[in-house]
C-alpha cells in the first residue's frame, strides 16, 4: 500500500469487529529513547513504538554515540555512556515535534556544537520559547527563525536554577526542559507561567518516565517542579499502547456499532488521550461544548467523530492545533467543509462542526487534504466508514506515528479503492 498518492475508503456497511492493537506510545518511546540515551547502562525498552518520529529520535541519538540495538518490531536496547558526544553533522528530525524539542535541550549536556533541525514543515513549527528559557539558564542556544534550525553549544553546565516557560505553549517545551534538568550541575526549578496550563498529563508522563530512569523529580507547587542533578541510569522499560491511536479505533467501534477489542482497556491508558473514550462513549450524544486543551492529539478523531452527531459540537482550548504538523483547526475545518459546505467552521481558535447524523449511509465524493499529516489523515479515514467517496490524498503520512493503520482497518473488514 506504500506510495500511493490517494486512497478511498469504501464503507463497510456492517459493524466492525476484531482484534486491533495499537502501536506503542509515541510520546512514552520518544522520552524512554532520550532517557535511556542520556543514562549510563543498557536499558531495555519494549512494546515500543517503530515509527518516523521514534526512528529520527534513534538516528540522533545513534548520531550523539549511544548504541541502539533493534532485536524485534517493538524492542529497542539502548547503551549509553551516560553522556551525549557532539553529532558530526546537523541532526535531522524531520516533522517530528517531540525529538525536535526534545533534543534541543539535551543537546545542553553535549559537550560542544548540536545543530537541530527538521524538514520544510519543521522548519515552520516555533521553538522560540523553548530557546529562550535555554538561554535563561546560560544556555548558548540561537535561532534566527523562532523555529528550527536551532544551534546549541553545550556544557553540561547552567547559570541559574530556575527557569521559567509560559505553561500555555507546547507541553513538550516543558518536557524538554525537565529532562535536560536532570542532568546539570545544579538542582532546577521548572515553572510555568500564564493563566492557561497545557497538557498537564504529558509532564505527568515525562515526570513517571524521568523517575523510571531515576531521576529525582518533585513538585514543589501546582505550577513548579524542582529537578535534582541526579543524571540518569539504565532501566527496563515497558512502553504502554499508544492512546491517540486508540481513538481512531474506539471511534471506529461507536461508529458502526462494533466491537474491537484493543488488548487494552481504556482505564488503563495513563496518556492524556485517553480521556477521549468517556466522549466516544457518549456517541451519538456528544456534549454540545468540548475542551481539548488536555487531549489535543485525540480533537480530529473527536471532530470527524462530532460530523455525525445528534447536535452540533463547539471545541474550545485548541489554539495549539495550529502549530501541529499542520494548522490542524483550519485542516479539519477546510476537509469537513469539502465534504459537506459549511461542515466545519472556524471562531477564532475555535471549532464548529456542524454535525448531522444524516450523512451517514450518503454518497459524498470528497478529496481530502491530509496535509502530510498523520492525524488528518487518520481521523477523516473515519469518516469513510460512513460516507461513500471519501478519499484521503498522501495515505503514507501515517508512517509517522502508526505505520499499519490502513492494514488494521482491513482486518476489521475495510476495503479500498485506489
Amino acid at each position: 500500500m506504500m506510495g500511493r498518492a490517494k486512497l478511498t475508503i469504501i464503507p463497510p456497511g456492517k459493524p466492525l469487529t476484531g482484534r486491533a492493537m495499537p502501536p506503542g506510545s509515541k510520546s512514552i518511546t520518544n522520552r524512554a529513547l532520550l532517557l535511556a540515551g542520556l543514562a549510563k547502562g543498557t536499558s531495555r525498552l519494549t512494546g515500543a513504538l517503530k515509527s518516523d518520529d521514534t526512528r529520527y529520535m534513534a538516528e540522533a541519538l545513534r548520531a550523539m554515540g549511544v548504541t541502539i540495538d533493534e532485536p524485534d518490531d517493538t524492542t529497542f536496547i539502548v547503551t549509553g555512556s551516560g553522556k551525549l558526544q557532539p553529532p558530526a553533522e546537523p541532526l535531522f528530525l524531520g516533522n517530528a515535534g517531540t525529538a525536535t524539542r526534545f533534543l534541543t535541550a539535551a543537546a545542553a549536556l553535549v559537550d560542544g556544537k548540536v545543530v537541530v533541525d527538521g524538514d520544510a514543515h519543521m522548519r515552520k513549527r516555533p521553538i522560540g520559547p523553548l530557546v529562550e528559557a535555554l538561554r535563561s539558564l546560560g544556555i548558548d542556544a540561537s535561532t534566527e527563525t523562532g523555529c528550527p534550525p536551532v544551534t546549541i553549544n553545550g556544557t553540561g553546565r547552567f547559570e541559574a536554577s530556575r527557569v521559567q516557560i509560559d505553561g500555555g505553549l507546547s507541553s513538550q517545551y516543558v518536557s524538554a526542559l525537565l529532562m535536560m534538568a536532570a542532568g546539570g550541575d545544579r538542582a532546577v526549578d521548572v515553572e510555568l507561567l500564564g493563566e492557561h496550563i497545557g497538557a498537564l498529563g504529558y509532564i505527568d508522563l515525562t515526570v513517571a518516565a524521568m523517575r523510571a530512569f531515576g531521576a529525582k523529580v518533585e513538585r514543589t507547587s501546582p505550577v513548579t517542579w524542582r529537578v535534582e542533578p541526579t543524571g540518569y541510569h539504565a532501566a527496563d522499560f515497558l512502553i504502554e499502547p499508544d492512546a491517540s491511536a486508540a481513538t481512531y479505533l474506539w471511534a471506529a467501534e461507536a461508529l458502526t456499532g462494533g466491537k474491537i477489542d484493543l488488548g487494552t482497556p481504556a482505564t488503563e491508558f495513563s496518556q492524556p488521550d485517553a480521556r477521549a473514550y468517556d466522549l466516544i462513549s457518549q456517541f451519538p450524544h456528544l456534549p454540545a461544548v468540548i475542551d481539548g486543551s488536555q487531549m489535543q492529539d485525540a480533537i480530529p478523531t473527536l471532530a470527524v467523530l462530532a460530523a455525525f452527531n445528534e447536535t452540533p459540537v463547539r471545541f474550545v482550548g485548541i489554539a495549539n492545533l495550529r502549530v501541529k504538523e499542520c494548522d490542524r483547526i483550519r485542516a479539519l475545518s477546510s476537509g469537513l467543509s469539502r465534504i459537506v459546505p459549511g461542515l466545519g467552521t472556524e471562531e477564532g481558535d475555535d471549532l464548529i462542526v456542524a454535525s448531522d447524523p444524516s450523512f451517514a449511509g450518503k454518497v459524498l465524493p470528497a478529496e481530502i487534504d491530509s496535509f502530510a499529516d498523520h492525524r488528518i489523515a487518520m481521523s477523516f479515514a473515519l469518516a469513510g466508514l460512513k460516507i461513500g467517496g471519501i478519499t484521503i490524498l498522501d495515505p503514507d503520512c501515517v508512517a509517522k506515528t502508526f505505520p499499519a493503520y490502513w492494514q488494521v482497518l482491513a482486518s476489521l473488514g475495510v476495503a479500498y479503492d485506489d
